[in-house]
């Protein structure tokens, strides 16, 4: 059984997650909006950017939950063994979009999309 985190290393890994936090609230989150018109604007180049900042907010995603599991609280994404690939990222935000379009408005954050999508995709329980 590996030993838990001594105690030293949890407070580097709480003080990490808080300097994390403060980072992320600190920069604003793109809106679905901003994203579409990424994409429109920057028809060369738009597409590749639309996938890099799903992709990355796919990775905090995941990343942000395992911290919370970390801290103690329940997991909402649980991968299971199952497969999540990068390539992945445009359709899971696409699907979700798609399958709860009442429910998103144009200046909602594309994190919160992506969020939704991995706790229906990869759910717990």
């Amino acid at each position: 059984m590996p030993q838990p985190f001594s105690r030293p290393a949890r407070y580097r890994v709480a003080l990490g997650a808080m300097v994390l936090s403060g980072f992320m609230q600190a920069a604003s989150a793109m809106s679905i909006r901003e994203l579409r018109a990424l994409e429109r604007d920057n028809p060369k180049q738009g597409a590749d950017f639309v996938v890099y900042y799903l992709v990355g907010a796919m990775e905090a995603t995941v990343q942000a939950d395992a911290a919370a599991v970390r801290a103690g609280e329940s997991p909402r994404i649980c991968l299971n063994g199952r497969r999540l690939e990068p390539a992945m990222a445009l359709s899971l935000y696409r699907t979700e979009l798609r399958r709860n379009a009442e429910l998103y408005e144009a200046d909602m954050p594309v994190p919160l999309v992506m969020r939704n999508a991995l706790e229906k995709v990869y759910a717990c329980g």
